[in-house]
């Protein structure tokens, strides 16, 4: 079920907790979504109020508003927050990361751009996955590879793109680009609290279109450049990586040696307790599984 070493793996969180002064969650997840509310709660009431939280997060992105409300919950159990990223921290799991006080990011740290992705198409065409920027920039375009006039450009692109993009999707693309700005800027407040709205709206902005596409990996300076509240800490990296790389082996349906074989898709992690959950292909919502430190 899980390929976690669980007796080095509570040494090295409570290693970091050591070197942070603090009180660790890890977050693993292949997608970040509203389900994992129940067992995050869980697993926080357990850990206990605490004055300084760090999560060890490795996320590959999810549901925005699965995570806002993730990100309101972790505030709401600690006076600090801090997120500790030793490798994937992408899409959904960047902008949790904004709530954060500050951001420890290891050498191989990967952030990457907010920018929403819906399912579109045609009603007769089998739907594909689009980011909204694919779709804001068409006009730009048009402009610059085929020297469509600007004025053309603008009249011409939303007949086109209608043809091509039920319409209904275009609106959800619109609306869904104002929510997660909206979202971003709640939770960047925290951070950021004494920035002017309209700074904190210029670094959204680029980490929402900055980039020129969803997958551009940012480092964590790249993140701090931004203006993000993002350090270094050479020890606790060090340890983190040891966590990360049996995360790595542990999360995701990569593991399996075939498609019929259940894996863990999320694992919830303090000093002493590990929630794993296991899916399959007959188990739709998955099954959680408790791991304890026998040696505690």
């Amino acid at each position: 079920m899980s390929q976690l070493e669980t007796t080095s793996f509570f040494s090295l969180v409570r290693a970091v907790e050591e070197q942070r002064n603090s009180k660790v969650l890890v977050l693993a997840a292949s997608h970040l979504e509203m389900e994992l509310l129940p067992q995050l709660y869980d697993q926080l009431q357990s850990m206990g109020p605490c004055e300084r939280l760090d999560v060890l997060v490795h996320a590959r992105g999810g549901e925005v508003n699965a995570t806002r409300r993730i990100a309101l919950l972790l505030r709401q159990h600690c006076d600090k927050l801090g997120f500790i990223v030793p490798y994937v921290c992408q899409s959904a799991a960047t902008l949790l990361c904004l709530v954060g006080d500050e951001i420890l990011a290891g050498p191989l740290a990967m952030f990457s751009p907010i920018d929403p992705h819906l399912h579109g198409g045609t009603e007769t065409e089998q739907d594909v996955a689009m980011s909204s920027e694919d779709v804001r920039l068409f006009g730009a375009m048009c402009q610059e590879w085929f020297g469509v006039e600007a004025e053309q450009a603008r009249q011409e692109s939303l007949q086109l793109l209608c043809q091509s993009i039920f319409p209904p999707s275009l609106t959800a693309f619109y609306r869904t680009t104002l929510e997660i700005k909206q979202i971003a800027m709640e939770l960047l407040a925290y951070q950021l609290p004494h920035l002017e709205d309209a700074t904190r709206a210029q670094l959204i902005e680029e980490l929402v279109s900055g980039y020129h596409s969803h997958g551009y990996a940012l480092s964590g300076q790249e993140m701090q450049r931004m203006g993000l509240n993002c350090v270094t800490h050479q020890d606790v990296q060090a340890l983190a990586w040891q966590v990360s790389r049996q995360l790595q082996a542990t999360v995701g349906g990569a593991q399996r040696n075939s498609a019929d074989e259940p894996w863990c898709d999320a694992l919830l992690a303090s000093n002493k307790s590990v929630l794993v959950r296991q899916r399959n292909h007959a188990m739709l919502a998955g099954c959680w599984h408790s791991l304890v430190d026998c040696h505690d």
